[in-house]
């Protein structure tokens, strides 16, 4: 999938796809999936380039990394691995469901977003390409009636940074199961990291 992010495509995926919004149980009170050695190093989220459907609620830059920033922590912050990785987010688009608007019959909110892992000791990203995820918020009371008439903004916003971060997880399950990407190595020191996607931001070498 190309990195850039269009605002016909990601239109027609909250117009025409919203109602088949995949709800996915909060787990955090579960045991992680399995993620071979890794731990969370950096974790970096950034808005510069996002964009909002018309008329979706507003919200801003600050908000969106604050939220995407802590369901990341959340959800990654539960690993313990001896081998850290970083995360690059960028914060592509978004809509929050206002109430009211008929749109669609079940008007739902949804995110893009675009990440790229980077692994410390090589110093190098473990996905070559930028990968993109749109995303639906987990909220599995509301088939019927649209989030926007049963859930704040701050509700919605939530609900999609968490939804993003399971997707992320699963994400990278799939990955290591089929590549490796976290299987334990040999220890490395840590190597500097530098900027090459301006699509995702590059964090800064792991302390210590």
């Amino acid at each position: 999938m190309a990195p850039g992010f269009r605002m016909a495509r990601f239109l027609a995926w909250f117009c025409g796809l919203a109602l088949l919004a995949a709800c996915t149980v909060n787990d955090l009170d579960q045991p992680p999936a399995p993620l071979g050695a890794f731990q969370l190093g950096h974790n970096i989220v950034v808005a510069s380039k996002m964009q909002k459907v018309p008329i979706s609620r507003p919200a801003t830059e600050e908000e969106w990394i604050t939220a995407m920033t802590a369901a990341i922590d959340e959800r990654f912050g539960r690993y313990d691995g001896d081998q850290l990785y970083h995360f690059g987010i960028s914060i592509e688009g978004f809509a929050l469901a206002p109430p009211g608007v008929p749109l669609v019959a079940n008007p739902k909110s949804v995110l893009a977003i675009n990440v790229t892992v980077w692994d410390d000791a090589a110093a190098s990203k473990l996905n070559d390409e930028v990968r993109q995820f749109i995303v639906f918020e987990n909220d599995p009371g509301n088939f019927i009636v649209g989030s926007g008439l049963t859930n704040t903004r701050e509700e919605q916003m939530q609900n999609l940074a968490r939804s993003a971060a399971k997707t992320i997880e699963r994400w990278l399950v799939s990955q290591n199961r089929e590549v490796g990407w976290f299987a334990p190595r040999s220890a490395a020191g840590p190597a500097p990291v530098t900027a090459e996607d301006p699509d995702t931001p590059a964090p800064r070498p792991a302390d210590g």
